[in-house]
C-alpha cells in the first residue's frame, strides 16, 4: 500500500522537473567565437565575461553583446584551458603558460613558461592563502613568493599529468589535485600529498570517441576527468569520471557513486555546483542537473558536437563552453501552478502504459518472490506434524534348508537334502513428533529465508519503479524535441529501447505485451 500512495506524487515531482528543464533557453552569445574551451562571469562585475578559446582570451563588458580580444597566444594551436578571478586578479592557464592580470584584463603579464612543451600546457589553478598551484600535463608546480618563483612538486605529482585542481572552500589550505592516477589531497604546507581516490587508467586509445593531441609516451589515460567542492556545503566534494559522479562528504576519505538515472552517458567531463543550480554535470553533447534521485536534461535546444566546460554567475545563469560557440541558458525557479498541469499531464502519459502496480506485481511473479511463498511456506511448515515419519524394513533370509520327502524308494535323489527358497521378511512403522505442533525448527529456516527474500523482492520492486517512471520521463523529453535536435532524438529513442528492455527483463516479456496497443 505504501508504495501505492507514493508512485502518484513521484509522477508529479518527474513532471514538474521535465517542465522547468524545457523552459530552458540556449542562446549563443558567441557571437562568432568557436572552439571555445572555458568561461567566466566576472564577480565583480555584473555584465563582464571573459571568453576562453583556441584563438585567444576574449571580453565582453555588455552582457556578450560584443566580444574583444584582450589577451593573443603566439601559437594558435594552444588554447585557454582555465579562468580563475582572485581578489580582483585574473589568471589564464593557458598553452603557453600561465598569465596574470590585475587590471580587469586590459593587460597581462605571463608569469609561468615551462621548460618544454608538456610543461608549458597549464590544465588548472589554485590560488591558496600561502601559495598559487598550477597543474600541467606534466606535473603539479608551486610558487609561495606571489609566482615570482616557481618550483615542481616531489613525489607522485611532480610527473603526473595534472586534470583539475580545487581548494577546500572552508579551508583553502587543503588542497585537491584530480591526475591520470588519482585524486591526491593536501592539508596545510607543511603536509605531504596523500591519495584519496584511484584511478583506473585504461589502454591508449580505449577512450578514443574524442579525437585528442598526440603527446606519444607521455599522453596517458585515465577514467578521471575533473574535481569540484561544494560552495554552500563544509565538506562535499563532487568527481566526474568515465564512470558517473562520484560523491564525498568526509573531505576525500570516503566516496560513494551518484546515481546515474537520466544521463544518456556515464562519461561526465565535467561537474559545476552552484547555491542557485545545485549539482549539474555535462558530457560530451548533453548538460543535466541532479535533482537528488534522478538527472535532469537542461540542454535542449542546445546543439553541439562537444561541451568542454561549465560555468555560472550565481544569479540562475549557466554558460556552456563548446566547440561550435558559447551559449547562455537562465534556469527559472519552479513555478508554483507547474503541478496541476503535470496532472492533466499525468493522464497523457500514463494513458497508455500499462498500471506500475501490475507490472510490479509481475516482475515479483517472475522472480518467484511474491509474498504468498512465504505465507504457503508456512502454512505447510504447520501441517508438517500432522504427517508421520514412515519406516520400512525389509530383510532377505537364506539360511534355512529344507528337507523334502517324496516317499518313493525308487526315485533318484530320493530323501536329498535341499535348499529351499529363500525367506523375505519386511515390518513397518509409524511415528509423529507431536512437539512440532507448537514449534517447529524449520520456522527459523523460513525466518532466514524470508527476510532475504523482502530484500531481493524490494531491490526488484525499487529498480522496476525506477525503470517505469524513467521510461515516462523519457517519453516526455521526446516530445519536447526540437526539429533540429535529431541526434539527440536518436540517444533518446535508444535510451528510451533500453529502459523497455529492462522492464521486459524484469517481468518475462509482460511489460511490452501489455503496452502493446489493443485493437
Amino acid at each position: 500500500m505504501k508504495r501505492s500512495i507514493l508512485i502518484p506524487a513521484a509522477f508529479l515531482v518527474l513532471f514538474a522537473q521535465g517542465a522547468r528543464a524545457q523552459d530552458l533557453q540556449w542562446e549563443d552569445i558567441g557571437k562568432g567565437n568557436s572552439d571555445v574551451y572555458c568561461v567566466l562571469a566576472d564577480s565583480d562585475n555584473q555584465g563582464v565575461l571573459y571568453l576562453g578559446s583556441n584563438n585567444g582570451l576574449f571580453k565582453s563588458e555588455d552582457n556578450a553583446q560584443s566580444w574583444r580580444r584582450v589577451l593573443a597566444l603566439n601559437d594558435r594551436a594552444k588554447k585557454v584551458n582555465q579562468l580563475l578571478q582572485c581578489e580582483g586578479v585574473l589568471y589564464a592557464a593557458t598553452g603557453d603558460g600561465l598569465f596574470k592580470s590585475c587590471n580587469a584584463g586590459k593587460s597581462w603579464r605571463r608569469i609561468f613558461k615551462g621548460k618544454n612543451h608538456f610543461e608549458n600546457e597549464c590544465t588548472s589553478l589554485v590560488v591558496a592563502p600561502y601559495a598559487v598551484y598550477l597543474g600541467t600535463i606534466s606535473g603539479l608546480f608551486v610558487s609561495r613568493d606571489n609566482s615570482r618563483t616557481w618550483s615542481k612538486e616531489g613525489g607522485a605529482l611532480g610527473g603526473s599529468h595534472v586534470l583539475s585542481l580545487v581548494a577546500d572552500p572552508r579551508i583553502p589550505e587543503r588542497i585537491y589535485a584530480a591526475c591520470v592516477e588519482g585524486v591526491y589531497r593536501r592539508q596545510g604546507p607543511a603536509m605531504n600529498w596523500e591519495k584519496v581516490f584511484a584511478a583506473h587508467p585504461a589502454e591508449n586509445g580505449d577512450e578514443s570517441e574524442s579525437p585528442e593531441e598526440d603527446f606519444d609516451e607521455e599522453k596517458r589515460f585515465s577514467n578521471i576527468r575533473y574535481i569540484i567542492a561544494s560552495n554552500d556545503s563544509l565538506r562535499e566534494l563532487f568527481l566526474a569520471t568515465s564512470g558517473g559522479v562520484y560523491k564525498s562528504t568526509d573531505e576525500g576519505d570516503t566516496w560513494e557513486a551518484v546515481t546515474s538515472y537520466g544521463l544518456l552517458d556515464k562519461d561526465v567531463r565535467v561537474v559545476m555546483h552552484s547555491g542557485r543550480l545545485g549539482l549539474c554535470a555535462a558530457t560530451k553533447t548533453g548538460i543535466f542537473r541532479y535533482g537528488g534521485e534522478r538527472w535532469e536534461e537542461l540542454s535542449f535546444g542546445l546543439v553541439a558536437q562537444e561541451i568542454r566546460s561549465l560555468a555560472g554567475d550565481g544569479k540562475g545563469g549557466i554558460y556552456a563552453a563548446c566547440d561550435n560557440g558559447l551559449f547562455r541558458a537562465n534556469v527559472k525557479d519552479p513555478d508554483p501552478g507547474v503541478s496541476g498541469g503535470a496532472a492533466g499531464m499525468e493522464q497523457v502519459y500514463l494513458k497508455d502504459e500499462p498500471d506500475i502496480l501490475k507490472v510490479q506485481e509481475a516482475a515479483a511473479r517472475y522472480a518467484e518472490v511474491e509474498p504468498e511463498k512465504i505465507i504457503l511456506w508456512r502454512k505447510q511448515a504447520a501441517k508438517k506434524a500432522l504427517l508421520p515419519q514412515v519406516s520400512l524394513g525389509f530383510d532377505r533370509n537364506t539360511t534355512d534348508l529344507w528337507h523334502w520327502e517324496s516317499g518313493s524308494t525308487t526315485k533318484s535323489d530320493d530323501d536329498t537334502l535341499r535348499k529351499g527358497d529363500d525367506s523375505l521378511d519386511w515390518d513397518i512403522s509409524l511415528s509423529w513428533d507431536l512437539s512440532e505442533l507448537i514449534w517447529s525448527n524449520d520456522q527459523t529456516s523460513i525466518d532466514t529465508r524470508s527476510r532475504l527474500l523482502v530484500q531481493l523482492r524490494n531491490d526488484i520492486l525499487d529498480e522496476v519503479t525506477k525503470l517505469y517512471f524513467e521510461r515516462i520521463r523519457v517519453k516526455i523529453e521526446i516530445d519536447n524535441l526540437g526539429i533540429e535536435d535529431r541526434k539527440r532524438y536518436f540517444e533518446k529513442s535508444l535510451r528510451l529501447r533500453e529502459l523497455t528492455a529492462s522492464l521486459d527483463a524484469l517481468t518475462g516479456g509482460y511489460f511490452s505485451k501489455a503496452a502493446a496497443p489493443k485493437g
